[in-house]
């Protein structure tokens, strides 16, 4: 009896000191370069988000990002890449809830945000806006609404079909009780061509790329899809503001292969928060998007993606069809 209660003892103090042994690997993590993998191009507001990041990242920790861009099939090659790599905290995905969300409501990837282990909401997008071309006539929200109420499906709103600012225009739709022309016009840059062409009325893009043609009057800029004003847009009201209780705000996820340590996944969110304590790091996001700092640890970023989830299934089966 007493043999068996030391071999018992033994095997407990083993498995604790294993237990421990692991611990402390992984919150020395990282050990070496980590890959991150954008499921965007380069260029763009995802790809800014993650090489700030990585910049801050090596000031903070002594070792480097190798930034990995890998477009394609809508975000799913490169999110399919990080879910199958080894859980060994040397592979990061740095997407937004377009690939990792959307993606599975519009059908395009069988798995979510539960096939990851998610880290952290390293920022969000606060600077998408809804744009409107000059020969649609609109310039406000009052103008759109009125417009499509008094003729149902003639306004054209550009988007690429199943992608995050398809279900912008459906949500839109449901919450202004309108009805728009909704076609596949595909990038940010190919919405913008249509849009000064006259071939579409209305798109959501990035401030950024067009706040020159809301100067110069080619463009208008209606609203911006955030719950507060954001500042760094200047006076441009929300969809709140006009009537339409319509928030969009899109965040920028961490995360791992699932089944990476517990203590690798918390260790990047720990960075990350200290990232976005940086003054630089505010600096070069408002200077980059106009974008304000924002971070949500492992259980907030979780249960705010959740609700988020639960929220974007309802337009499942309207994602899923053609206009």
């Amino acid at each position: 009896m007493k043999k068996s209660l030391s071999v018992s003892l033994l095997a407990s103090v083993l498995s604790v000191a294993a237990a421990s042994a692991m611990s402390a690997d992984a919150t020395a993590w990282p050990a070496k370069t980590v890959q991150v993998i954008v499921p965007a191009g380069a260029g763009g507001d995802t790809d800014f988000n993650a090489r700030t990041m990585a910049k801050y990242f090596e000031k903070i920790t002594g070792k480097s990002m190798v930034i990995t861009n890998m477009g394609g099939g809508g975000g799913t090659i490169a999110t399919s890449q990080v879910k199958n790599a080894a859980p060994d905290g040397s592979t990061m995905l740095f997407g937004h809830t377009g690939q990792l969300i959307v993606n599975e409501v519009a059908g395009l990837a069988d798995y979510g945000i539960d096939a990851f282990a998610i880290s952290c909401i390293a920022g969000v997008d606060k600077g998408t806006v809804f744009v409107a071309g000059k020969k649609s006539g609109l310039k406000t929200v009052g103008d759109l609404v009125a417009k499509a109420k008094a003729q149902p499906g003639t306004v054209i709103y550009g988007t690429e079909l199943g992608g995050y600012s398809h279900l912008q225009g459906l949500i839109f739709q449901n919450l202004a009780g309108v009805k728009l022309k909704i076609v596949d016009t595909g990038s940010a840059s190919e919405k913008i061509t249509s849009l000064l062409g006259g071939r579409i009325d209305l798109g959501a893009i990035t401030f950024g790329a067009v706040k020159d043609y809301g100067t110069t009057g080619d463009m208008a800029v209606l609203a911006q899809f955030n719950g507060e004003r954001n500042p760094l847009l200047g006076n441009i009201p929300t969809f709140k503001e006009n009537g339409v209780n319509f928030v969009m705000e899109k965040p920028y996820i961490v995360a791992f292969p699932k089944g990476t340590d517990a203590a690798i996944v918390e260790k990047m969110a720990s960075v990350m928060k200290q990232i976005t304590e940086q003054p630089a790091y505010a600096k070069d996001l408002e200077q980059g998007f106009k974008q304000p700092v924002t971070y949500y640890g492992t259980k907030e970023a979780l249960a705010h993606l959740q609700a988020v989830r639960t929220d974007f299934m309802q337009y499942k089966d309207l994602l899923r069809q053609k206009p």
